[in-house]
Formats: C-alpha cells, sequence, structure tokens
C-alpha cells in the first residue's frame, strides 16, 4: 500500500485534469466512475478553478476547503451562496459575500 505524502483539497475540475492523464484501461472501478462524473458535469478549466480557488481563499480568507465548495457548486445569487456558507457556522460578512459572488462570476 503506498503512503500518502500530501492531502490537499482540489476542485473536481483538477480532478478531472489529473484523471485525464490516465489511459482509462488502467483505472479501477472508483477511478472510471470519478471521471465519467467529471466529464459530464465539470464546465470550468482547471487553471480557472485554481485561480478561483485562490483568489476566494486570499481575498474572502476562506479556507482551502471551503474555497474548493464554493469553486465546485459555483451558486449563482447571494441567497444560494448563503446557503452553503451558513453550513461553515462562521460569520461572513455581506460584502465578503459580495466579493465571492464576483470572483465567482469572474468579474
Amino acid at each position: 500500500m503506498e503512503e500518502i505524502k500530501k492531502k490537499q483539497s482540489i476542485s473536481l475540475s483538477e480532478v478531472k485534469e489529473i484523471l485525464g492523464k490516465v489511459d482509462v484501461e488502467e483505472m479501477d472501478q472508483i477511478q472510471r466512475w470519478t471521471y465519467d462524473y467529471v466529464s459530464k458535469f465539470v464546465t470550468i478549466d482547471p487553471k480557472d478553478a485554481k485561480e478561483m480557488k485562490k483568489q476566494l481563499m486570499k481575498d474572502c480568507d476562506l479556507t482551502e476547503e471551503e474555497a474548493v465548495e464554493i469553486v465546485n457548486i459555483r451558486p449563482t445569487s447571494l441567497a444560494e451562496l448563503r446557503s452553503f456558507t451558513f453550513g461553515w457556522k462562521k460569520l461572513i460578512l455581506a460584502e465578503t459575500l459580495e466579493k465571492m459572488l464576483k470572483i465567482i462570476k469572474g468579474n
């Protein structure tokens, strides 16, 4: 069994990028299911997803896990964004939520 060398939260588009470099014939069943899922549902470029994650962490003081959740879901309204951030059990100011939405929308 291989030793875990590093643990990092990555977006679904980054998962798609990583699995896209593997021959499908060499994937195990879980990898194939995962690759099939991300191939159908991921629409953002991995480079854009990484930049969005980095910007959310820096400008909005999010953890890597929180930023990945937002990048994966990409809420389109403040109400939708609030429904996800509410579960984090930390106060996020309205101006920060608006900043997050601008980052998500690419403005």
